[in-house]
Formats: C-alpha cells, sequence, structure tokens
C-alpha cells in the first residue's frame, strides 16, 4: 500500500529544518513533499532555496527569510512572487546587485524632494520622525541615491511602526539585491514581528 506524505506536517518540519540552518534535512522533506505533492510551489520553492542554501550561497537563505514574511500575509501570492524571482536569477548574484543602485533611485528619487541627509536635519532637530516624516509625504519626496542611506532609512521606518512600507520597499530591493547582509537583518527584524501593520 502507497504511503502518501502529510503535506502540512512534513513542510512544517521542512521549514524548520531550514530555519535551524539544517539545509540537507530540509531539502530531503520538500523533495518527500514534491513526491506525491508535485504541485506544491512552497515545495519546490523550498526545495531551490535549500539547495541554494546548501551550495553556500546567502542568497538562499534571504530568500527564504523574505518567503516566511511574505506567506505571514498571502501564501498564494507569496508562492508566485518567490518563483518569479527564482526564475529570473541566474546565479550571478554581481549582475543583479550591479542593478541594484539604478533600482533604488527609480524607486525614490524623483524631481521634486529634499536630499536623505537633509530629511536627517529635520528629524535630529525635531526629535520626532513620524510628525516630520508625515510631513514630508504629503508635500514632497525624500530623495535617496546612496545605498547606505537606504538601509538607514529603512531601519527607521521599521523603528517607528511603518512596516508595511519598509516591507514594500524591501521588496524592489531583494527582487535585484538578494544577497546583502543589511538588507537580510532588516528582513529578520520585520519576520520576528508577528503581523505587518503600518
Amino acid at each position: 500500500m502507497k504511503t502518501t506524505t502529510n503535506l502540512t506536517k512534513t513542510l512544517k518540519q521542512a521549514n524548520e529544518h531550514f530555519l535551524a540552518g539544517q539545509y540537507a534535512d530540509a531539502l530531503r522533506d520538500y523533495s518527500l513533499v514534491l513526491k506525491d505533492y508535485p504541485d506544491s510551489k512552497e515545495a519546490y520553492n523550498g526545495a531551490i532555496l535549500a539547495d541554494m542554501a546548501m551550495s553556500g550561497e546567502s542568497a538562499g537563505e534571504a530568500l527564504f527569510d523574505y518567503y516566511t514574511i511574505l506567506r505571514k500575509e498571502d501564501a498564494e501570492s507569496a508562492d508566485i512572487i518567490i518563483s518569479e524571482i527564482l526564475e529570473t536569477m541566474d546565479g550571478t548574484v554581481e549582475q543583479l546587485s550591479g542593478l541594484f543602485e539604478e533600482t533604488i533611485k527609480q524607486r525614490l528619487a524623483y524631481e521634486d524632494g529634499i536630499m536623505y541627509n537633509e530629511f536627517k536635519e529635520l528629524v535630529a532637530n525635531d526629535s520626532d520622525f513620524n510628525r516630520i516624516f508625515e510631513n514630508i509625504m504629503f508635500s514632497t519626496r525624500v530623495i535617496i541615491t546612496e545605498k547606505e542611506d537606504f538601509v538607514d532609512f529603512l531601519d527607521n521606518l521599521i523603528d517607528h511602526g511603518y512596516k508595511e512600507m519598509a516591507l514594500s520597499y524591501l521588496e524592489s530591493a531583494l527582487g535585484v539585491y538578494p544577497n546583502d547582509r543589511q538588507l537580510r537583518n532588516l528582513l529578520r527584524r520585520l519576520a520576528k514581528g508577528k503581523n505587518i501593520e503600518n
């Protein structure tokens, strides 16, 4: 008699192995699920990420953290987003990272706005990040062109409760820069929160 893998239990076990850094065990469990449930996107994505992590690519861990956050919000969308990222990755992280600066400029830099260092000065003088940030967002734009400023900005958004907005910016950044340790740490901070809320 054929034994069918318990889908939910085995996926949960695979994810726990991955989080514990036991990538070979995670890959085995994802493979077991795929044998009985070949259409399981979570198992398919997990197997690829586990394989990446086993080969020493920290992008595998970063994407798994991102995947975990997305699945808390909408599992089906998370499966699609991660599948698309994995399909576009050709293993050359250098090429992806080269796109980061241009992507961030397109996302955050506008003709009208103030530079991020000016924004930081306003916050330092007023000591009320939320009030300054909301005033700026309604009247103009903060222009960010350096990666360090972008990371600092996201850090501040998370600290001051703008988690959903921070996640939105991280989605764009992770798509082209999945191997960055600072972004990965921010994702871990967001993942620790029970809910993403604005």
